[in-house]
């Protein structure tokens, strides 16, 4: 009767909570270039907002350096002015059709300040975890009262949902706590 319950579906929809995590974590400057920085810059071209890794090659060639080879000269202008207008606190050299961003050492203000956001953006999929769970719990309440599953069923896929949402909410925690120890490494 349980065959109603896909509990690999929550898991699935943990899993890419969990990389969205990792994903918007990449974003966050840390002292050394990472050409994912600049992956949820957009520049506004050709009447619409678009992602610099469409409109150039970015590449990270130094550990201090990040290099943005655009394809269009066009626009030179708007992406180095998107890349000002961001919160990474970088302020590319134009040269030709290549930008150089030269990334500054951290501060101790900066390294609160990304402290602060790392804190947020975990906080953000530990919710979008528990969102998923009470999803979750939700679909066995009302299979439980359409009578397709039993209670012993309910109790055993809950006690699995939450064990996967712990363990999901744990590795965040790991990782948020590795990456704050990077960062406040000077």
């Amino acid at each position: 009767m349980a065959e109603n319950f896909d509990l690999k579906l929550y898991k699935g929809k943990m899993n890419k909570a969990h990389e969205a995590y990792l994903r918007d974590l990449s974003t966050l400057r840390t002292g050394r270039a990472n050409s994912s920085m600049l992956d949820l810059i957009r520049a506004d071209v050709y009447g619409q907002k678009m992602p610099i890794n469409q409109l150039a090659t970015v590449s990270a060639p130094e550990s201090r350096l990040i290099t943005v080879q655009v394809w269009d000269s066009n626009n030179v202008n708007l992406i180095d002015s998107a890349i000002r207008k961001s919160n990474l606190g970088i302020n590319p050299q134009i040269d030709g059709q290549m930008l150089r961003l030269p990334i500054p050492s951290l501060t101790e203000e900066r390294r609160g300040e990304l402290k602060k956001s790392m804190k947020e953006i975990s906080e953000k999929s530990k919710v979008s975890i528990r969102n998923i769970r009470r999803e979750g719990k939700d679909e066995l309440k009302k299979l439980l009262e359409k009578k397709n599953i039993s209670e012993d069923e309910n109790k055993k896929f809950e006690k699995e949902i939450q064990t996967i949402t712990d363990s999901s909410i744990a590795e965040i925690e790991k990782i948020l706590e590795k990456k704050e120890k990077e960062i406040m490494s000077v």
